[in-house]
């Protein structure tokens, strides 16, 4: 069975560029690209101000629930809250979700973030899916990485087929081994060729990181690909593809790039 799976943080759905909602266009751009499951982060769950100044442009309903429409089940956590609304991290699954379960991983009081556990049912098979927005900054992004492992590690079994997706900010790709060690997962990228002939964002790269081993795919600026912030790793899959979607129609839409990777169970 193939799977395929997104990660993307869609920017509460209003232009990096311009500031206006692109709700719609991120709409039509997701169904291109036919997923089975959408890992989304920086949802809008509400936001009372935007709904009001562009009504025309903004969806009645959560943003999650707008993107989900009548072909995906949908889940939803709650991070950040403040007097006009709330935004969070999403699952959009085209098969259903068993169970769901929101976990505060914030590390200080200005930073609101949340670890989304969800569990699908595919044929006989249960599927652990982990959506994760981690920190700016790298001890906290440390310690909500071994918040991420814990978690794991207590609501999955090392024999069921897991993936772990999302925003972690992780630019000088300081967490991916500690995650490798302790979970048994891989990068989707890691066999698949990426980024060939970019020397110039390997030579950023080097310049940012300090390092000169290759670096996971990289998704931001969503126009022009420089920095690594998004993953997707898996454990008890094969990877058929791996890709990263960059350019001015994604740039329009948020600033990070979506990954889009072909997983069959194994």
């Amino acid at each position: 069975m193939k799977l395929r799976v997104i990660t993307y943080n869609i920017h509460k759905g209003v232009s990096a560029v311009s500031g206006r909602p692109r709700v719609h266009d991120l709409k039509k751009s997701l169904a291109s690209l036919d997923a089975d499951i959408l890992f989304l982060q920086e949802v809008q769950g509400r936001h009372d101000r935007l709904a009001t100044r562009f009504s025309s442009q903004w969806p009645q309903e959560a943003q999650h629930e707008f993107l989900a429409a009548d072909h995906h089940h949908h889940a939803y956590g709650k991070n950040a809250i403040y007097r006009s609304g709330h935004h969070g991290n999403a699952l959009l699954s085209a098969y259903p979700i068993i169970s769901q379960n929101n976990q505060d991983i914030s590390d200080h009081v200005f930073e609101s973030r949340g670890l989304l556990h969800c569990t699908l049912q595919i044929d006989q098979t249960r599927v652990h899916c982990y959506v994760v927005h981690l920190g700016l900054f790298n001890g906290g992004r440390q310690r909500q990485t071994r918040m991420l492992i814990d978690c794991v590690k207590k609501t999955a079994s090392p024999s069921e087929p897991i993936i772990i997706a999302g925003d972690f900010n992780d630019w000088g790709d300081q967490l991916s081994d500690a995650l490798r060690d302790t979970l048994h997962v891989r990068d989707v990228f890691e066999k698949a060729p990426h980024q060939k002939g970019h020397s110039h964002i390997r030579h950023i790269q080097r310049l940012v990181t300090g390092k000169d081993k290759p670096l996971p795919a990289s998704t931001f600026p969503a126009v022009y690909p420089c920095l690594p912030l998004d993953r997707i790793y898996v454990r008890g899959f094969s990877v058929r593809s791996a890709m990263i979607m960059h350019g001015m129609r994604w740039a329009k839409v948020s600033d990070h790039a979506p990954l889009v990777a072909t997983l069959e169970i194994t």
